[in-house]
């Protein structure tokens, strides 16, 4: 027996194979092996076609197949990851009406200010645990008021996620908690806000069945059957939003877990058993895939929208006419550059409006620039440390609520293979670090066996998972960071 895990990013989708008794990952890959293009048709916009996605994991699933030994006819049962806060739209025949606006579009940042001054701080702090900000639902607004032709045609607003479940099951399904990333929950009465709807001017309808994030969401379809080589009924049992799931990935899912990831975008995730808020909103609270009737599990996400994007943003810069430089080789550039850079700051906030800033639009920067004393390998420890350094603040906002952890688990990939990184990280924010050999495909895996009931306990569920490095703070380096962090700050005036 085995389970699929589907993980649906802006940059690529991500599948792995997961054999049921063993716990183990035995078959994963990637497509495409670039970057899939984000379309930007305004400055400020973000969008991509999610017929793109559901082509990748076609793709993605069939390359699998191919080159691993695994009978896909004995998969049980779907789990799914997606890119959070994006809006899909679909008419009545499930056919999308206009390209999804994905995480990093920043179009619908007024709006989402302008509620949250009309709806009032209170209200929405206490019921949303949000300002409307950026998100799903003012989102959705700003279709409504620039393209009232097209929201005329809307039967159902969905998620990434909620789209490529659709897509499998044929039907138009959500979560509670993929709702609460669109800032659409009220907190307060366990429902859809019906605040959110009212002030928006949105009819009830828009919004899909509700549906758990761990059970039953439906059986793959004929069409879907044949479009992937799956076998019909399928079960599809888990959806979860990109850093909720890479927090159940890493088996975080208890208050006082923290977990972290730094791919396009770089995130801290803190569990609470607690509806907390930050009054400034510089980070967001969400609903965590954990969350039950019984026992109140909401995850704390302070997110930096360009952190593996400023690095692969360095590296194409070095990649053009022909040449290629790898990663490791670009770190190796940075080996005898010491902590601070030399006085070189860098700034990671050139990919869109930031949370952690108060949505503020600031862009990328980079200053303190010596002619000569700076070269590449300054840029490359400038750009790590600027990226380990905009997590540290969001980081210390964590601590101010008290939801924060002596140690964070991440997955070792994307920025945490840079040693690079992962000692900026330990040392500037005070914490241990662990690294696990997965990933959120995996994770949407395990998910899926939970949400068949094939695993009954945490412990089933993560057999298998083991911690592949860990990290410490040393008190020398923890005070030189200390130095070249205050540095970095004066320049933001924060």
């Amino acid at each position: 027996m085995y389970f699929l895990g589907l993980d649906i990013g802006s940059s690529s989708t991500k599948v792995s194979v997961v054999d049921a008794k063993s716990g183990a990952c035995i078959a994963a890959t990637h497509f495409p092996k670039t970057e899939l293009a984000i379309n930007a048709p305004q400055a400020g916009f973000a969008e991509q076609d999610p017929e793109t996605w559901w082509s990748c994991i076609k793709s993605g699933f069939a390359e699998l197949c191919a080159n691993n030994d695994f009978n896909p006819q004995q998969i049980e049962a779907i789990g799914i990851s997606y890119q959070m806060h994006g809006l899909v739209c679909v008419d009545a025949n499930q056919q999308v009406i206009r390209p999804a606006i994905i995480w990093c579009d920043s179009r619908a940042v007024e709006i989402g200010q302008s509620a949250f001054d009309t709806i009032g701080k209170e209200k929405c702090l206490s019921a949303l645990l949000n300002s409307p900000g950026n998100f799903t639902a003012s989102k959705l607004k700003w279709v409504k008021d620039n393209q009232p032709d097209l929201y005329s045609k809307i039967d159902k607003m969905m998620l990434p996620g909620d789209y490529i479940a659709m897509r499998l099951t044929g039907e138009v399904t959500t979560t509670s908690s993929g709702l609460s990333e669109g800032v659409l929950w009220d907190f307060e009465n366990g429902e859809v806000s019906q605040t959110i709807l009212s002030h928006y001017g949105f009819e009830s309808s828009l919004i899909p069945t509700l549906v758990p994030s761990f059970g039953d969401q439906g059986s793959v379809s004929a069409t879907a059957a044949i479009e992937l080589g799956l076998r019909e009924g399928i079960k599809v049992t888990y959806r979860g939003g990109d850093q909720p799931n890479n927090a159940m990935s890493l088996n975080v899912m208890e208050p006082g877990e923290v977990a972290a990831t730094a791919g396009t975008s770089g995130v801290v995730y803190a569990v609470t058993d607690k509806n907390a808020f930050d009054a400034d909103s510089r980070v967001n609270t969400f609903q965590h895939v954990s969350h039950t009737d019984d026992a109140t599990r909401n995850g704390v996400l302070l997110c930096v929208n360009g952190t593996g994007r400023l690095y692969s943003w360095v590296r194409s810069l070095l990649c053009t006419q022909g040449n290629d430089i790898s990663y490791p080789a670009l770190n190796a550039q940075a080996d005898d550059v010491p902590v601070g850079s030399d006085g070189l700051v860098l700034h990671p906030f050139g990919n869109g409006a930031e949370r952690v800033l108060q949505n503020q639009n600031i862009g990328g920067h980079m200053r303190g620039i010596d002619f000569n004393r700076h070269h590449l390998g300054h840029i490359v420890r400038g750009a790590q440390e600027g990226i380990v350094f905009a997590l540290k603040y969001g980081f210390d906002v964590l601590k101010e609520m008290g939801v924060s952890s002596e140690l964070v688990r991440a997955g070792k990939g994307n920025m945490f293979l840079s040693p690079i990184f992962v000692d900026a990280f330990v040392n500037s924010c005070e914490t241990s670090v662990e690294l696990y050999d997965t990933d959120g495909a995996e994770g949407a895996a395990r998910g899926a066996g939970f949400g068949l009931g094939y695993y009954t306990n945490r412990a089933e569920m993560f057999k298998g998972l083991a911690i592949v490095e860990s990290y410490q703070p040393q008190a020398e380096r923890v005070e030189q960071y200390a130095e070249a962090y205050e540095n970095w700050k004066q320049y933001l005036n924060l």
